[in-house]
């Protein structure tokens, strides 16, 4: 029977950064191809300049390695692998955002593996700390202290939490965590076996930690504050074991939570934008609201190394790299990272274990419970599980205070695995060793399912926003259907090359009705209600959509609609009613199609950033379109039906015809469009159709299909009450009926024009509806008869 082989350290060491390397080489090549494959084009501007880090990535984990297999050759062989990977990955992730933070976060990297490299000989570390731990701490309080009169910002706004000048900054806070976490372990330590009451123990520490906050909270620096309560109620469980002391540092830090929300406007509106981002989703809730978008937009696989957006997300490369990496990597990705940490977390409490002193022991679970909190509390607050609170996610957001801190910790954690090669110390409770450790991978998994909430169950509502402008930046690459009238003539159309696509309305007077899709304003009109054909979601198969996705993480080019407009009959409609206030709508009586609609005044689309701020504050609403969204009083322009429900054989009263029609009894205002579909039943034996206006979309395979609709289509009138009603109102020598009426109060008239085929026209059966807002009974039949002698007339 052959026996296992068990490979040394340094070796399983050697193997796994190999497959990190290959990994990270794999994403620095997608990333360099990024350009083309958004693109579709060779002629792209490829990106290069990140092999710069990643050449120099490579070289301070070559020579970290070597050193650590032969000074440290029994050490953890996990733990140094994935701090690699995860420090290069993010470093990868930063310069894909931003150029200038990646280099600066390659040369962080390489200080902090130069710094590593150096610890990696000293193996006198864990006494120097254990022994002068008190000048230590203080040190730490002094430096965090002076940000309070010396304290800069390096982007310019905020609070001032760093040291230095001259683009070199230290944020004290960082190192003052580690430096807390030895203090705690080194005293507890030192104090447990001669004090067994624990009021006399804590009282120091407490008054140490406490400093240690007070100095945060007048920084207001709340995450590392929650960072530094977690560390010293963790460590107070690992030296003591007592549960209570989680559940008493649970209960303390809601309480100072509920005060800090009444008294700290900063925690308030943190907490609000936790609670209901939705109230404010272009304020306070911004960053929240963009950071679920994001996860949403990675869905399962992501979008691609270099292919999303993540960039929207204000504060990418440090407090939101998680969503980052979650729009470019998918849930697939997610469940990887979280792994990593979760590995990380376990290796660090299996090291605690297996201590081969109190001290080592303590201050190996309080480094592991520090970093394992820290991820959590990042990784929770963009995801929307915790309020968030700007702390850096360890090992992969930009900044060198947290690496270095770090990868002190874990040169800390190899050295202690190193000497836990002898026989560990006694340990009467290992259960907080185990208990934490449990805790940490339930919230990773927790992570991992909120993850998984908004990037599929909840994606496509989130996706849809329209304060979602990946949509926008999506359209510049890929271009968008058309829209074309029924003689294929455009309306609306794409121009420009990948990178630069713009969308154009070519008919501006249908502004109102045909809409816009815009990074700022969302969508309205068609471009909203057939963005999915439009933005080519639709009409294509299912795995033709899934294959672009996953090889460009775009949707396919949008395919072109066909609508029931007719360009030649909408032209003359807006040029007779030119200036005045109203609207127009003509539509095919037996089937419903929409073949003129009128809305003015109106805008233009394309002139939307020029002229947004005068368009919503115009009193005309220009935006609005009357037609389909306009509510008028109908007055006694409902004579037309009147007139056939008293030709019926029963007639019916008010309430009971008005519900028939598609009316309102309680509320009797109607848009024109809806009252186009009831004159329809005078010109259609009776029968309102349903009204549509997407004929057809052009598929790339079957071509022109025709689109379904809903079809409700209503019989209002008996045909013979119909037809009668409409040769009673026959115009004079015209083929068509027509009926005037006007509605409103006097400060607010309209005047309607309704008018359709006779019943025994032998073409396409019409009914038109004209609606002004005025007193203009001869200008509104002027009009109504222009446009039904073009129409009918030759």
């Amino acid at each position: 029977m052959r026996q296992p082989v068990y490979l040394p350290s340094a070796e399983i060491q050697s193997r796994l950064l190999r497959l990190a390397a290959i990994f990270l080489f794999l994403v620095g090549l997608t990333l360099t191809l990024s350009p083309a494959v958004r693109e579709r084009s060779w002629q792209a501007a490829l990106r290069w300049n990140h092999w710069i880090g990643l050449a120099l990535w490579t070289f301070f984990v070559f020579l970290a390695h070597r050193r650590q297999a032969r000074l440290l050759p029994d050490a953890d062989p996990y733990i140094f692998p994935i701090a690699a990977l995860l420090s290069g990955w993010g470093m990868l992730t930063v310069w894909r955002l931003t150029e200038e933070f990646g280099l600066r976060q390659a040369l962080w990297i390489s200080i902090s593996l130069g710094i590593f490299f150096w610890g990696l000989k000293l193996p006198q570390t864990l006494d120097l700390l254990r022994r002068y731990k008190y000048v230590w701490l203080t040190s730490g309080l002094l430096l965090t202290a002076l940000t309070l009169v010396l304290g800069a910002n390096p982007g310019g706004a905020g609070p001032h939490l760093w040291l230095g000048c001259c683009g070199v900054y230290l944020q004290p806070s960082e190192p003052l965590k580690l430096l807390l976490v030895v203090y705690l372990a080194a005293y507890f330590a030192n104090r447990l076996p001669l004090s067994p009451r624990m009021w006399p123990l804590l009282l120091p520490t407490l008054f140490l930690t406490g400093l240690s906050l007070t100095i945060l909270l007048i920084q207001r620096d709340l995450g590392t504050a929650s960072i530094f309560v977690f560390i010293y109620a963790s460590t107070l469980y690992h030296a003591l074991a007592k549960k209570r002391i989680l559940l008493a540092s649970l209960v303390l830090l809601l309480i100072f939570g509920l005060a800090g929300y009444t008294l700290i406007d900063v925690i308030q509106l943190r907490v609000d934008a936790w609670i209901n981002p939705w109230n404010d989703p272009a304020g306070h809730a911004y960053q929240v609201i963009q950071s679920l978008l994001a996860v949403a937009n990675g869905g399962i696989f992501g979008r691609g190394i270099g292919l999303g957006s993540p960039g929207v997300v204000p504060v990418a490369h440090s407090d939101f790299i998680f969503t980052a990496i979650a729009e470019e990597t998918g849930l697939v990705g997610v469940v990887g990272l979280l792994a990593l940490l979760t590995l990380l977390v376990f290796r660090g409490y299996q090291i605690a274990l297996r201590a081969e002193d109190p001290f080592q022991r303590l201050l190996a679970a309080g480094l592991t419970a520090y970093l394992g909190a820290q991820s959590l509390l990042i990784i929770g607050g963009n995801l929307r599980l915790l309020p968030l609170t700007g702390v850096t996610l360890p090992l992969l957001s930009y900044g060198g205070s947290s690496l270095l801190t770090t990868f002190t910790a874990l040169l800390l954690l190899l050295h202690i695995s190193q000497a836990s090669e002898n026989d560990p110390a006694p340990l009467e409770k290992p259960t907080p060793y185990l208990f934490l450790p449990t805790l940490f991978g339930l919230g990773f998994l927790a992570a991992a399912l909120a993850t998984g909430w908004w990037g599929i169950v909840r994606s496509g509502d989130l996706l849809a926003r329209s304060d979602n402008p990946r949509r926008a930046i999506s359209d510049r690459f890929v271009p968008r259907g058309s829209l074309l009238d029924r003689h294929n003539t455009p309306i609306a159309a794409t121009f420009g090359t990948s990178g630069n696509y713009s969308r154009q309305i070519l008919y501006p007077a249908l502004s109102s009705i045909v809409g816009y899709t815009h990074p700022i304003y969302g969508q309205a009109g068609l471009e909203f209600s057939l963005d999915d054909y439009l933005r080519g979601l639709a009409g294509y198969p299912a795995s033709r959509i899934w294959w672009e996705h996953l090889l460009y993480g775009q949707p396919p080019p949008g395919l072109d609609v066909r609508l029931s407009l007719d360009l030649h009959l909408q032209t003359i409609a807006d040029t007779l009613l030119g200036e005045t206030r109203g609207a127009i709508a003509l539509v095919n009586a037996k089937n419903g199609e929409i073949l003129v609609v009128t809305s003015h005044p109106t805008f233009n689309a394309n002139l939307l950033d020029e002229m947004s701020a005068q368009l919503f504050q115009d009193q005309d609403s220009p935006l609005l379109n009357r037609a389909e969204q306009g509510y008028y009083a109908p007055g006694t322009a409902l004579a037309p039906f009147w007139l056939a429900n008293r030709l019926e054989t029963t007639s019916r009263n008010a309430d009971e015809l008005l519900s028939q029609m598609g009316f309102s009894a309680k509320t009797p205002t109607v848009t024109p469009l809806q009252m186009a579909l009831a004159a329809a039943a005078l010109s259609n034996a009776g029968v309102s159709p349903s009204a549509h206006m997407a004929l057809a979309v052009n598929t790339p395979d079957q071509g022109w299909l025709i689109l379904p609709f809903q079809n409700t289509d209503k019989s209002i009138f008996s045909a013979s009450a119909a037809n009668d009603a409409a040769q009673r109102l026959m115009a004079t020598d015209k083929p068509y009926w027509e009926a005037i009426g006007q509605g409103g109060e006097s400060s607010n008239r309209v005047t309607w024009y309704l008018a359709g085929t006779l019943p025994n026209w032998q073409g396409t059966p019409l009914a038109l509806v004209l609606v002004l807002e005025a007193d203009a009974q001869p200008l509104a039949q002027e009009i109504g008869q222009k446009i039904m002698n073009a129409v009918l007339i030759p």
